[in-house]
C-alpha cells in the first residue's frame, strides 16, 4: 500500500512538474495573443448588445437644432453649420467645452434614429486604442519594457477595466455622455503619446510630426471636459519641466503642445457662459483648498471601493511580468516614492472639479475616467518599484524579485483561470460588464427593449400625434441604466423629447 502511494505521489509530482515546465515555456509573444484574444472576445456581447442601442436623455436637447435642419434640408453641410452656430450660443450662454458641444450637437441618431449601434464601436474604439498606445507608450519608452511585454500588460489592463467600469452606460452606450468624457480622455491619451515621441524620438522629422499632431489634439481636448482639462495642465506641466531638465533639446517640441493645449483650455474655462450658468444653477461646490482637501480623501475611499477581487487577480497575475520589466530595464528608478506620490496626486486632481463646481463626487460618467487612470497608475507604480528594487546596491536580492523569478509563468496562469472562474461563475450575472451583456442578449431583454423603443419613436414622428402616451419599458439590459420618461409631461427629460419631436406633449402612461 505504501509502495502503491509513493509511486502514485511521484507520478502526480512527475505529471505537476511537467505542465509546469510546459506553462514555462510559453512565448510571452502567445501570451500577448492570448490576452489580445481575451480582451476582443469579452468585447463580443458589449457590443452585440449595442445593436439595441437608442438616442436617450441630453442627446434630445443637444442634438435638437441639428435634427431640425437636417429634416429640413438634408444637407449635411447645413447640418454641421448649425451645430457650430449652437456651439457659439452655448459657448457665450451656457458652457465653454466648445469641441464637446459641437460633437453632442453632431449625434449620429439625429440623422438615422437607427445608427446607434455605432456609439459603443466608436467609445470602445477610441477609448481602448488611446489608453492601449498611451500604456504602451509609459511601459516602453519610460519604464524600459520590451513591446511584447507591454501588449501583454495593456491588454489584460483592458480586459479588466471593461468588465468592472463603474458605469457601462455612460461610457459605452450612451452618446452624449460617453462623448464627453470617455472620448476626451481617449483624445488626451493620445495627446499624451505625441507629447511622450517627441520626447523620445531621435529623428527631428519625426519629433516635428508628432509635436504637430500634439497641437492639433491639444486644441481639441482643451474644448472638453474640466475633469480631462485639468488633468492634462497638470502632466503638460510635468513633461515640460522634465524636458527642461534632462531633454532640453526637445523643449520646444513640448512647449507648443502645451501652449496650444493651454490656450484652448483657458478659452473653455473663462467662456462667457460658465459665468451665466453658474448665476442660475443651483448647486453650490467648496471652496478651492477645502476641494483640494477632499480631493484625496475621496481618491482614497474611490481606489479601496475600485480594488475588487476580480482587480486583484489580475495584479497579481501580472506581478511576475511587471517584475521582468523593472528587473531588464536600462531605467533609472531613484524616487519611486516621489513617483507614487505623484501618481496619487494626479489622480486626486481629477476629483477637485467637481468638488469645486458642484460639491459632490461619485458623477459615474465622470468615474469611468477616474477609475482607468486608477488602474494605469497602480501597474506603472508597481513597475517602478520593481524597478527599483531590482537595481538597488544591495548583496542580498529582494525577496519579492526570488519568488516571482521562481514563479515564472506558472503564478501568472494560475492567477489567470482564477479570473476566469470569478469572471464567468461569479453568482450576480450582472456583475461583470461582458456577462450581462451576454444574459440580455439570451434571455431576449435587450430586443425586447429595442422593439419597445421603436414603437415609441413610431409614435414620436407620427404627425398625427402630438399629445404622445407611451407605455412603460417591460424588459430593458441590466447595463442601459438610465432614467426613462416620467408620467409629469412637465419633467425634463419628457420636455426634451417633447421638443425634440415638436409635440405638445410627451408622457409616460399612468
Amino acid at each position: 500500500m505504501q509502495k502503491k502511494y509513493e509511486k502514485a505521489v511521484a507520478f502526480l509530482q512527475k505529471c505537476g512538474n511537467g505542465l509546469l515546465g510546459s506553462v514555462n515555456r510559453i512565448s510571452m509573444s502567445r501570451m500577448a495573443a492570448g490576452a489580445a484574444i481575451l480582451f476582443v472576445l469579452s468585447l463580443i456581447p458589449l457590443l452585440l448588445l449595442g445593436k439595441y442601442n437608442v438616442m436617450c436623455i441630453d442627446d434630445y436637447d443637444y442634438g435638437r437644432q441639428v435634427h431640425d435642419t437636417w429634416m429640413a434640408t438634408g444637407s449635411l453641410w447645413e447640418s454641421i453649420q448649425t451645430a457650430l452656430r449652437q456651439t457659439g450660443e452655448f459657448f457665450m450662454d451656457w458652457q465653454g467645452t466648445y469641441v464637446s458641444c459641437f460633437l453632442m450637437a453632431v449625434c449620429p441618431m439625429n440623422f438615422r434614429y437607427d445608427i446607434a449601434f455605432v456609439v459603443p464601436i466608436l467609445m470602445i474604439g477610441m477609448f481602448a486604442t488611446g489608453t492601449f498606445f498611451f500604456g504602451r507608450q509609459i511601459l516602453v519608452k519610460w519604464l524600459g519594457s520590451d513591446q511584447k511585454q507591454a501588449a501583454f500588460v495593456m491588454f489584460l489592463l483592458l480586459f479588466l477595466f471593461y468588465q468592472v467600469m463603474e458605469a457601462p452606460f455612460e461610457g459605452i452606450y450612451w452618446y452624449n455622455g460617453s462623448t464627453h468624457y470617455i472620448l476626451m480622455e481617449a483624445l488626451f491619451f493620445f495627446l499624451l503619446t505625441a507629447v511622450s515621441g517627441c520626447i523620445w524620438t531621435g529623428k527631428k522629422s519625426s519629433a516635428v510630426v508628432w509635436c504637430v499632431l500634439a497641437c492639433i489634439d491639444g486644441v481639441i481636448v482643451g474644448g472638453g471636459n474640466l475633469v480631462t482639462g485639468l488633468q492634462a495642465e497638470i502632466l503638460l506641466v510635468f513633461l515640460l519641466g522634465y524636458t527642461f531638465f534632462q531633454k532640453r533639446e526637445k523643449i520646444r517640441y513640448v512647449l507648443f503642445p502645451f501652449l496650444f493645449f493651454t490656450a484652448g483650455f483657458f478659452c473653455n474655462i473663462l467662456a462667457p457662459g460658465n459665468m451665466q450658468r453658474s448665476a442660475v444653477d443651483m448647486d453650490t461646490g467648496y471652496s478651492p483648498v477645502t476641494a483640494v482637501v477632499l480631493s484625496f480623501y475621496y481618491a482614497v475611499v474611490f481606489m479601496i471601493g475600485w480594488t475588487s477581487l476580480l482587480v486583484v487577480l489580475v495584479w497579481l497575475a501580472l506581478l511576475p511580468v511587471l517584475w521582468q520589466i523593472g528587473k531588464r530595464s536600462k531605467k533609472n528608478f531613484e524616487h519611486p516614492v516621489w513617483v507614487t506620490v505623484g501618481a496619487f496626486c494626479i489622480l486626486a486632481a481629477m476629483f477637485t472639479p467637481t468638488l469645486f463646481a458642484v460639491g459632490m463626487v461619485g458623477l459615474a460618467r465622470v468615474d469611468n475616467i477616474i477609475q482607468m487612470v486608477y488602474y494605469l497608475c497602480l501597474f506603472f507604480v508597481t513597475t517602478y518599484w520593481f524597478g527599483w528594487l531590482a537595481h538597488r546596491k544591495q548583496k542580498e536580492p529582494a525577496a519579492i524579485g526570488v519568488f516571482l523569478e521562481k514563479t515564472k509563468n506558472g503564478m501568472t496562469v494560475c492567477c489567470l483561470l482564477l479570473v476566469m472562474m470569478v469572471w464567468v461563475l461569479t453568482a450576480d450575472k450582472n456583475t461583470y460588464t461582458s456577462i450581462s451583456a451576454l444574459r440580455s442578449l439570451v434571455n431576449g431583454d435587450a430586443k425586447t427593449y429595442y422593439t419597445e423603443a421603436m414603437e415609441r419613436h413610431e409614435l414620436y414622428t407620427d404627425e398625427s400625434v402630438v399629445d404622445v402616451v407611451v407605455a412603460p419599458f417591460s424588459a430593458k439590459p441590466a447595463l442601459f441604466a438610465f432614467n426613462d420618461l416620467t408620467e409629469d409631461e412637465g419633467n425634463w427629460l419628457n420636455l426634451a423629447v417633447t421638443r425634440y419631436y415638436h409635440k405638445n406633449s410627451v408622457k409616460l402612461q399612468e
